[in-house]
């Protein structure tokens, strides 16, 4: 075990600690603890996306438009843009892009309100529901063989710690917005 300035950890050996090291040797009175979680979060998250889903890939999807997809058929009713936008944590310009794509590869439809022209109500087709029911179970073997390293215990401490902050940060967003 090392002592750094956020408290004792095991020696790491990962590009974020290294980092770390560089800081806390120009700047040794700052604490650098935050960047060993934040740092790791943020390089695990590119490390996942450069891993490019393959599964997906194989579909010939890509994560964002899988998660368009994941969002009509766990909900299992029409959305809006708008509504998938917030689901999927997309902006609208992003989610029309990605619509207008998965609608010509008839994988959704989108129907115009009858009381609003201006609203536009979005399914899956039912090759699209196919694709996705088909896809998720190799998806999720893919995602548990990424995961792999930790052990189910670890696995399940990672998922908890990251709900609490995933929680607290999404508390902080909505109290900004109010």
């Amino acid at each position: 075990m090392t002592a750094t300035n956020g408290g004792p950890t095991r020696a790491r050996q990962d590009t974020v600690a290294a980092v770390v090291r560089q800081w806390q040797a120009v700047h040794p009175d700052l604490d650098t603890a935050p960047m060993e979680i934040i740092g790791r979060i943020n390089r695990c998250a590119a490390l996942f996306q450069q891993a490019e889903d393959a599964p997906l890939r194989r579909a010939g999807l890509s994560r964002p438009e899988f998660d368009l997809l994941g969002a009509l058929r766990r909900t299992a009713h029409e959305l809006t843009p708008s509504e998938l936008a917030r689901e999927t944590f997309s902006s609208g310009a992003a989610v029309t892009k990605r619509l207008k794509q998965l609608t010509e590869r008839g994988l959704v439809e989108r129907r115009g309100d009858a009381r609003d022209r201006r609203v536009a109500h979005v399914r899956l087709t039912d090759a699209g529901r196919a694709l996705v029911d088909g896809i998720l179970p190799e998806q999720l073997a893919y995602e548990t063989a990424l995961l792999s390293g930790l052990n189910p215990q670890g696995q399940s401490e990672l998922a908890a710690l990251l709900g609490d902050l995933l929680g607290q940060l999404e508390g902080r967003l909505r109290a900004l917005r109010a």
